[in-house]
């Protein structure tokens, strides 16, 4: 497993307990709603109305927290890099340089099967990188 994959299931793991313990403090906060009413209609006004006021702050912050969490991970998005292999030929005289995406089994110092196309010698892979993008400069108007 990659490291982006990585990252991305105990994301999804940290989501989903979060979400797990939302639902679960919703269901609690229905439930002291539920028992404020029937306390209201014994007639015990003062504790209805702290349940109740329990139970509408738990349910608010609730759904606040949830819909925060859905939003954030939809925004969060992994890129995967490039990886890129730099092939060399091997003759001195030629100078033949190549660059391709990374192909499984690429390692460097390994010698190519296919000939130079510039000369016919021997190709070798020389580097492998992942290609860095620049982030884009804000300047301040």
């Amino acid at each position: 497993m990659t490291q982006n994959q990585t990252q991305t299931t105990q994301s999804n793991k940290i989501g989903n307990y979060l979400t797990f313990i939302v639902l679960v403090v919703m269901v609690l906060a229905l439930a002291a709603l539920f028992i404020a009413f029937e306390t209201f209609m014994l007639g015990d006004i003062v504790t209805a109305g702290i349940l109740a006021g329990i139970g509408l702050i738990s349910m608010s912050l609730s759904v606040f927290l949830l819909y925060q969490s859905r939003r954030a991970t939809a925004a969060v998005k992994i890129e995967i890099p490039k990886v890129m292999t730099t092939v060399e030929c091997q003759n001195k005289g030629c100078g033949n340089k190549i660059i391709r995406e990374f192909q499984r089994g690429d390692y460097v110092f390994k010698d190519l099967e296919t000939p130079c196309p510039k000369c016919g010698g021997k190709q070798m892979v020389t580097a492998i990188y992942k290609e860095v993008k620049e982030k884009e400069k804000t300047y301040a108007v």
